[in-house]
């Protein structure tokens, strides 16, 4: 015998379960979709917080770039015035050695004893000169040896000449420069 139920309980179940896996599908797209855009919202945020980042150091660098400019231009400048003055110091220094070497010569001139030639290239020093005897030209070199500023004195040339009617000495003295050391 066949049954016929007239009662739509399993079709109505089936659609329960239709329309229940169905919200659920839907519930799990929606929760899907809301999980991506948290996701993607999260992920722009820290984007634009990188690129923040770089927005800063990249002002920060082009600030530290103009002061390494400043700081190059400086050391430029500042190398510039040292070699200025190092080229003062040497002239500075150079000013007084002639002096001292004249002054020196001039104190070391014994009576009786005159320079003709004074000539100096390269710390060497070329002296001519007369004088009435030889012992006056051994005195004038002692003197030059006392002399700090000059060393290693040696005669090179004394004859005898007519100077009216008394007899000279005419000499030539070579002898090298040193400037003393400074205590």
């Amino acid at each position: 015998m066949i049954r016929i139920n007239l009662l739509p309980v399993r079709a109505a179940q089936k659609k329960e379960r239709l329309r229940s896996q169905l919200s659920i599908f839907v519930l799990c797209i929606v929760l899907v979709c809301i999980g991506c855009g948290a996701m993607y919202f999260l992920q722009m945020t820290a984007i634009s917080d990188v690129q923040a980042e770089i927005t800063a150091i990249d002002h920060k660098n082009r600030e530290l770039s103009k002061k390494i400019g400043q700081v190059r231009n400086f050391e430029k400048k500042k190398a510039e015035l040292e070699k200025k003055f190092a080229v003062l110091q040497t002239l500075k220094d150079g000013k007084n050695g002639p002096v001292h070497l004249l002054d020196e010569l001039s104190t070391s001139l014994p009576d009786k004893l005159w320079l003709t030639k004074f000539t100096e290239k390269g710390g060497k020093i070329s002296l001519s000169g007369v004088a009435d005897t030889e012992n006056t030209v051994a005195v004038f070199m002692r003197n030059l040896e006392d002399s700090p500023y000059y060393k290693n004195i040696e005669l090179s040339v004394t004859e005898q000449t007519k100077a009216g009617d008394r007899k000279m000495q005419k000499f030539t003295l070579n002898c090298s420069v040193e400037a003393p050391s400074s205590e």
